[in-house]
């Protein structure tokens, strides 16, 4: 109702506008006529005349009508240019407030609705930079000032800001019209009052406060430095400190354009995903998954039977996995590349000298012109009272933990309901133990939607674990967990106990901490992955948001472009459409928005489901659990906000919308790309088919089928 009589009241002096011929009263000739009728009134009626003419201006500019700029120059000769400027200043902020309130408050929502995504990053560049957008805007002439009201009414700028920056911004301009209205009895036309020149100072005006912006960057990073005396010449172009992901590929990218890198690495080559994360993890996660096969081979025709699980046969199958792979990360094949290859502990003496302590006993020192940081993250350990007496094992430690069992651990609680913690829970409930799997939270994979949480809970319990949700761990007496749950206490007795409650950016150590640099996650870098000196990179875990060896890569590729070739293009960080894995049975994938994300975002999204219980392939290979749930815009657009599929190849399956999303390609042209049968690939294809179905033209399909029953007489 608010918006109906906002509406109304725009509309009724739109009506006015029009009825009353006000038009022709605001032309140069009706201003001129204008100005000689109201200046005896004016100098009889001063107060009345000056509050009339506020009004009406602020009516005009409020209802974005043609006519503001003739009416500053009435101004200018009704009360000449301190009494106009000041009216005339105060009346067109107060009417692009108007106009600015009414968009926001009639338009924004819908628009939001619709454009979401889009206007996501533009508020994020103006929450940063807003004000000096709106000042250049309202600097430069050419830009119509209520089009910047409305365009600007659409974001999440605050009126506040919006008000006196309009007012700041406007207010040259303003005092030319105003002062040239002093001089309106010898004016022709309005083309010539904006010279040139004038024009061209107000656009060198507009850009003050970028180069304002930029000598306060200059500034910052004098004041950074500030202490440390630069090198006159560097031993390297790049040294890159931890042989993970990130770092390796930092490497690589350097050495391939032929800058001199020396990567450090103090452990394993490889990092955590190599020894300790993905590999190992996805390893144990099959052979758990064959047992479990054997098990239920009678979905399959087959003969059940109880596996035998040599424990320490499992673990040496992960080993070799491990062993497989690590020659793609190794010295010898990154000495090859061209890459300086130092085993040792690197630690930042400044913010161009590394100084490394060598595997060998050695100490070298090495100058360079950028370093990139990509030393991962570790498991974090809550501050539980018990814990460190506990035995408690991570997913760093337990390797080798396990790798001295001759049978798999017999009672086991896993703290944490993430998807490490439900991972590890799976497979090794499958491989014999009996685990309880504890989460604080009142369900699983907090950052999955309430289905796919649900499905991965009963998969679970399917599997024996026993899940405790909504249990929050106090302490622990010996070998038993103690946790609290609706005010009662729960006991779980174990032999092992698995921490897996998260990570945490490495970053002590390598003398960030001496040099000043933030050592929280969220302070470390900005969006070029810069610390704050800015040839100070970080890459991968330890810099965040995310947490995935195929982000480190990506990241890697931002931070050590900028890192060489940041003086002349630097490129931000772009995490539009990064997907995520869980690798339970049945696997969990997902990119861009769930229904979760939406809902806190307050983007209006249509959901399309396919169950891929339907689809042949899954059928045939007994594998229905699982859906493919896609998120379009609210309106019927089939551009893909966002998709989450459970399933058998859950994270193969994700690819073709990964790509989707990167390029643009919607539900229709999915939907008419040829798919093989049968293959779970179709699904895609079918939730696309799904989604057409939802929006097929009914009124046209009734006139199609008028057709057929013509055409048959």
């Amino acid at each position: 109702m608010k918006k109906l009589v906002i509406l109304a009241a725009l509309a009724a002096v739109v009506a006015a506008y029009f009825a009353f011929d006000l038009g022709d009263y605001l032309t140069l000739a009706g201003i001129k006529a204008g100005v000689a009728q109201w200046e005896a009134f004016y100098a009889e009626n001063p107060l009345l005349v000056l509050a009339i003419f506020f009004l009406a201006y602020v009516a005009v500019t409020a209802a974005s009508l043609p006519g503001a700029a003739l009416m500053t120059l009435a101004a200018g000769a009704l009360f000449g240019v301190v009494t106009g400027t000041v009216l005339v200043s105060f009346a067109s902020t107060l009417g692009a407030t108007l106009a600015f309130l009414s968009a926001r408050y009639v338009l924004r929502d819908s628009i939001e609705a619709r454009f979401g995504e889009r206007l996501k990053a533009i508020n994020t560049g103006l929450e940063r930079d807003g004000a000096f957008y709106l000042f250049s805007l309202r600097m430069i002439p050419a830009f119509p000032f209520f089009m910047v009201n409305l365009a600007m009414g659409l974001t999440r700028m605050r009126t506040w800001t919006y008000v006196w920056v309009s007012q700041l911004g406007m207010l040259l301009g303003t005092i030319a019209y105003v002062n040239a209205g002093t001089q309106l009895a010898r004016i022709d036309t309005t083309s010539g009052l904006l010279s040139p020149v004038l024009i061209g100072s107000f656009v060198l005006l507009a850009l003050v406060p970028w180069i304002a912006k930029g000598i306060i960057a200059l500034v910052r990073r004098r004041k950074a430095y500030a202490g440390f005396t630069r090198p006159m010449k560097f031993d390297r172009n790049l040294v890159v400190i931890g042989a993970g992901a990130a770092g390796l590929v930092s490497a690589y990218i350097a050495a391939t354009v032929k800058a001199k890198v020396t990567l450090v690495e103090a452990k394993d080559m490889g990092g955590d995903c190599l020894n300790t994360g993905c590999v190992p993890s996805k390893a144990l996660i099959k052979s758990a998954k064959v047992a479990h096969q054997m098990r239920h081979a009678d979905k399959y025709g087959l003969v059940p039977s109880e596996p035998q699980v040599p424990f320490k046969a499992v673990i040496a199958r992960v080993q070799e996995a491990i062993k497989a792979i690590a020659p793609h990360d190794s010295i010898e094949r990154f000495t090859g590349l061209g890459v300086d290859v130092v085993k040792g502990h690197a630690r930042i003496v400044d913010p161009w000298t590394v100084e490394i302590a060598r595997e060998d006993g050695t100490t070298q020192r090495l100058t360079t012109r950028s370093i990139i940081i990509a030393s991962g993250a570790e498991p974090v350990v809550p501050p539980i009272p018990g814990i460190e007496r506990s035995g408690y094992l991570t997913s760093e430690t337990m390797w080798e933990a396990f790798a001295a069992m001759d049978s798999a651990p017999a009672q086991v609680v896993v703290l944490g309901g993430g998807p490490i913690g439900c991972e590890l829970s799976q497979a090794l409930a499958r491989l014999g133990a009996k685990v309880s799997q504890v989460e604080m939270e009142d369900r699983l994979l907090g950052r999955e939607d309430a289905d796919v949480a649900a499905l991965a809970q009963a998969v679970l319990e399917a599997d024996g674990v026993s899940v405790h949700t909504g249990h929050r761990a106090v302490r622990i007496e010996g070998k038993v967990l103690v946790a609290e749950h609706g005010g009662a206490e729960v006991r779980l007795p174990f032999d092992t106990l698995i921490v897996a409650v998260g990570r945490k950016a490495r970053l002590t150590g390598f003398g960030l901490e001496e040099l000043g640099v933030g050592t929280s996650r969220t302070a470390l870098t900005d969006e070029f992955l810069a610390t704050q000196f800015p040839n100070i990179f970080a890459a991968g875990d330890v810099a965040g948001p995310y947490q995935f060896t195929h982000t480190a890569s990506h990241q890697a590729w931002y931070a050590s472009v900028n890192a060489l070739f940041g003086s002349f293009k630097k490129f931000k960080a772009d995490y539009r459409v990064i997907p995520a894995v869980t690798f339970l049975d049945p696997e969990v994938a997902r990119v861009g928005l769930n229904e979760r994300a939406a809902a806190e975002q307050g983007i209006a999204v249509e959901v399309t489901r396919y169950e891929i219980g339907e689809l042949d392939r899954a059928i045939a290979e007994s594998e229905p659990r699982g859906f493919v749930k896609v998120l379009t815009p609210a309106g019927g657009k089939d551009k893909v906000l966002g998709v989450t599929i459970v399933g058998a190849q859950a994270g193969e399956l994700i690819a073709e919308y990964v790509l989707a999303m990167k390029h643009g390609i919607g539900l229709n042209k999915i939907l008419g790309t040829i798919h093989a049968y049968p293959t779970m690939a179709e699904a895609n294809k079918y939730a696309a088919g799904n989604w057409k179905k939802a929006h097929k033209p009914e009124g046209l399909l009734k006139w199609v089928a008028r057709y057929h029953d013509w055409m048959r007489g």
